[in-house]
């Protein structure tokens, strides 16, 4: 586990990358959104980062999410940013309705008829990401990219959720300049998905990018990057 002061100096990092890669490609720093990805750190790390500027946290699972959220709250901190970055379940849309930013993994017609009815039933509109496989890899969830255009032609009838964009996992690999073709493909799907004018589809946000090709990714033009390792060090998966 890190300590807080290490903690500091690898988001001093990684805002000085963001902002070399916002400047490479000619855009502006506040189009980027750093979403710190805090799964499998122990809410005693996410206080260090929160204490270190830290607002906007990432989480791959429900639960973690949940007992999170439970746990500021009941610090009475409410300032918090929460994003369910990873597969979501139809059984567990119900917990976090309501309660996160943006659900960034939306892959099939059941998940987001899902958060539709259980928005509907607490009177809220959850902003949504449409997740492709974008390397068309097994172990991976997402749509296909011939089928996105028409996956959110039919989602976007929904009333209670809105398509602001879409997200990818890309392959790993250990150099970064292999996934620019993917980064690229989003980009100008997006750009493709927007000039449709779909009603309820606004295509602003783009998320891409991880620790390892999150410079690449801005280059490309995301407007979320998921950095985790980056920040927290290597995680301890004994955590549960």
């Amino acid at each position: 586990m890190l300590t807080e002061q290490e903690i500091k100096e690898n988001l001093q990092e990684v805002e000085e990358n963001i902002c070399k890669a916002a400047a490479k490609a000619g855009r502006d720093r506040s189009e980027i959104k750093l979403i710190s990805v805090s799964k499998n750190n122990t809410v005693d790390v996410l206080e260090s980062a929160y204490r270190c500027g830290v607002r906007v946290f990432g989480e791959n699972r429900v639960q973690e999410l949940v007992g999170k959220m439970d746990h500021f709250e009941e610090q009475g901190i409410k300032d918090i940013e929460w994003h369910l970055i990873g597969h979501l379940q139809t059984n567990k849309v119900k917990y976090i309705i309501g309660r996160v930013a943006m659900i960034h993994s939306v892959d099939s017609e059941k998940l987001a008829k899902a958060i539709d009815d259980e928005s509907a039933k607490k009177g809220v509109v959850t902003d949504i990401l449409v997740e492709l496989n974008i390397g068309d890899e097994e172990s991976k969830f997402g749509l296909d990219f011939d089928n996105t255009l028409e996956f959110v032609e039919k989602i976007a009838g929904f009333k209670h959720i809105r398509v602001k964009g879409l997200m990818c996992v890309a392959p790993y690999t250990d150099d970064p300049e292999e996934n620019r073709q993917f980064f690229s493909k989003m980009k100008k799907l997006s750009v493709d998905i927007a000039n449709k004018n779909i009603d309820n589809v606004s295509m602003c946000e783009l998320s891409m990018g991880m620790t390892g090709d999150y410079m690449v990714a801005i280059e490309e033009g995301a407007t979320c990057v998921r950095v985790g390792t980056g920040i927290f060090g290597k995680r301890d998966y004994s955590i549960k």
